[in-house]
């Protein structure tokens, strides 16, 4: 149910883009530019509020995940990548889990053997692969973008699609991140559907999530091979969001609005879904804490001031009740 709510509400949203860039200039106006306009100043409030919020929330002791030795004795080898000691350590930790998903890597699934009658943990690297694929190329497409933003192009922007279009297939030519992006998200929202025990905890705002970066991707896969709009106006309508005037594309299609809609739905949506673990990940206790407990005794700030009771104190306290027991004391 929760994935036909989802579908119905992404197709609602490209329905109601398309009607409206279809009415006249004056819904494209609002299309075009006052919506990505509002929907981007949300986006950056959104993610402003969340990130200082999680900044400042307290730590009250370091909690890093670790599956490696910790660095103790001096003839004991440490795993300083799974369980670092120090800054190094965290840096590179941080760069193999956002760069390369490293813990997701360790992906396992649980079956029931038949033939063993029992359950067996079995490496499963395919979500890892899908998810790696998809995340890696949308973030090249996004930066692929950037010819759209500023003027003249940038020479890593021109060499990033040089890259990414290196087998030269049709005209324009294919992308690999294209490809990446839609197979990587099919598999991602196959998954949800065939796997039960997935779908059995799979939300409605997970399937929306997916839905709307499908819309997205597809979107912008027929503006360049099938609906071809025009580049010039496409970009001239851009470089008025980054020098804040507002111009309205001209002589584009239906698709291009339905795009960017969806892109603006998105940059609202992100701020208060799960979509924002891309900067939560930095702000992981669980990641990037160095695992220095035993080095290092950490000490809460806001903690009371603890005024012991000693040996000593506590006899001379009791000494006559302890005395009349029959207790031995140190101090008769």
């Amino acid at each position: 149910m929760g994935a036909l709510i989802s579908l119905f509400a992404v197709a609602v949203l490209a329905v109601l883009a398309a009607v409206g860039a279809s009415v006249g200039d004056g819904p494209r106006f609002v299309l075009g530019v006052i919506v990505p306009g509002v929907a981007f100043a949300v986006f950056l409030a959104g993610i402003l509020y969340r990130v200082i919020h999680w900044a400042a929330s307290p730590v009250p002791f370091r909690i890093p995940t670790t599956t490696g030795q910790a660095r103790s004795l001096p003839w004991i080898r440490n795993n300083e990548l799974e369980a670092p000691s120090g800054l190094l350590g965290v840096l590179g930790r941080m760069a193999l889990e956002v760069l390369f998903f490293r813990s997701l890597f360790r992906n396992t699934r649980i079956e029931l053997l038949p033939e063993k009658q029992k359950l067996s943990y079995l490496a499963d690297k395919t979500l890892w692969a899908a998810a790696l694929a998809f995340h890696w190329a949308m973030l090249i497409s996004i930066l692929r973008h950037f010819r759209f933003f500023v003027e003249p192009v940038p020479v890593w922007v021109d060499w990033l699609e040089s890259a990414d279009g290196f087998f030269q297939v049709g005209l324009p030519v294919f992308f690999a991140t294209s490809i990446l992006y839609l197979v990587g998200l099919a598999y991602l929202l196959a998954r949800r559907f065939i796997d039960p025990k997935v779908r059995y905890i799979s939300l409605a705002s997970d399937y929306f999530a997916l839905y709307l970066l499908l819309g997205i991707g597809l979107t912008g896969f027929l503006m360049r091979h099938v609906e071809k709009v025009d580049v010039v106006q496409v970009k001239a309508a851009i470089a008025g969001w980054a020098s804040f005037q507002a111009v309205a594309p001209v002589g584009v299609g239906v698709w291009y609005f339905v795009h960017v809609f969806l892109v603006s739905v998105l940059f609202v949506y992100f701020p208060f879904s799960k979509l924002l673990h891309a900067p939560g990940v930095f702000l992981s206790p669980t990641r990037n804490l160095a695992n220095s407990n035993r080095a290092r005794r950490h000490v809460n700030p806001w903690n009371p001031e603890v005024v012991g009771h000693s040996y000593a104190e506590w006899e001379e306290e009791f000494h006559d009740k302890l005395k009349a027991s029959g207790y031995a004391l140190e101090k008769e």
